[in-house]
């Protein structure tokens, strides 16, 4: 393509649409039906340009002129309670019904690795001895001990912001760190598996480990799954980046970025659950059935809001992405 002829074909309609553009009035019908036209004409040049004769100023010429018309054809638009409604109802629940493939089955070989890792060390007194002496041991381990005192030595409320705040922040790195081709989040999963199955090898290894589970299932089911969850997307994301599929890579990218990014908004408000359950039944007086009931409701709780509502919603379409309004808009491509 003649790049010199071309823009010596178009440039009265780019200079046009700029001028309709800067109109300080309400344009008239006519004048609104030629902005249209004239704003899609201009997108296909910038895409033609793009593909077949990229020139940076140009291109960045029209890039501009495009979003300012887009944004004036489109309108802006506020977020009301309705999109939160409609977030919490279907996009949320679908994104994490949409990704299942990926942290079900993370949580699954997860909890298998905490499992193993806890055998190894109840059944290995050296390893125990490597992790520490054995009387710091015997102080993390007893009744009354560190394990037991770790959820109410501080008051609840303070407590279960703290946990609230280092288990949002877990599940960020999941997400952000998932694009960088999956390996931190594999990391990020095996560290939380590790300090799980410390807790089990040692609690066991003293004969304790009804009094572990009881203070680690009411909260830990609810929150796991979260990290699970975070985890799996970021999984996901870093796999987009490999493999796209029909998509191209960029487009992907962005989708997927945009509903982790809904994901990480979501999964902070499951977490403060987790953190309030922590906080405030983990370290109470009630029967240690009382508190695993509780613990098994949330996760049931979740898991039902997941695969009803998210399961319909991802059915009906939503795959947990912005509305279609509040996306960019994509080039139309040369035939």
């Amino acid at each position: 393509m003649d790049l010199d002829v071309f823009v010596t074909a178009h440039h009265a309609e780019w200079d046009r649409l700029d001028h309709l553009l800067r109109r300080g009035r309400r344009l008239t019908g006519a004048e609104a039906d030629e902005l249209v036209a004239l704003y899609q004409h201009t997108a296909t040049h910038l895409s033609l340009i793009q593909s077949s004769a990229p020139d940076p100023a140009l291109t960045a010429r029209l890039t501009q002129l495009v979003a300012r018309a887009r944004a004036t054809v489109t309108g802006t638009r506020r977020a009301s309670w309705r999109d939160a409604t409609r977030f919490l109802t279907a996009g949320f629940p679908a994104a994490i019904y949409r990704t299942r493939h990926w942290w079900v089955p993370a949580a699954v070989l997860s909890i298998a690795v905490a499992a193993v890792i806890g055998w190894w060390i109840s059944t290995h007194p050296e390893v125990q001895s490597a992790i520490a002496a054995p009387a710091e041991l015997r102080d993390m381990t007893r009744p009354g001990g560190q394990y037991e005192t770790y959820y109410s030595s501080n008051p609840a409320a303070s407590f279960a912001a703290q946990v609230w705040t280092n288990n949002a922040q877990a599940a960020a790195m999941c997400l952000v760190l998932g694009a960088f081709l999956c390996f931190p989040v594999l990391w990020i999963l095996f560290l939380n598996m590790l300090n799980l199955g410390v807790g089990i090898g040692l609690m066991s290894s003293a004969g304790r480990l009804d009094v572990f589970l009881g203070l680690v299932v009411p909260h830990g089911l609810l929150e796991l799954t979260a990290v699970f969850v975070a985890a799996g997307t970021g999984l996901r994301l870093g796999w987009t980046l490999i493999d796209p599929g029909p998509r191209p890579r960029r487009t992907a990218l962005a989708q997927e970025g945009r509903a982790a990014l809904g994901m990480a908004l979501g999964l902070a408000l499951v977490l403060f659950v987790s953190g309030l359950i922590e906080g405030f039944v983990t370290p109470s007086g009630m029967p240690t059935w009382a508190r695993i009931a509780i613990g098994i409701a949330a996760e049931l709780a979740f898991l039902a809001y997941v695969y009803i509502l998210g399961g319909r919603a991802a059915r009906a379409g939503d795959q947990g992405d912005v509305d279609p309004a509040d996306r960019s808009a994509e080039l139309p491509t040369a035939a």
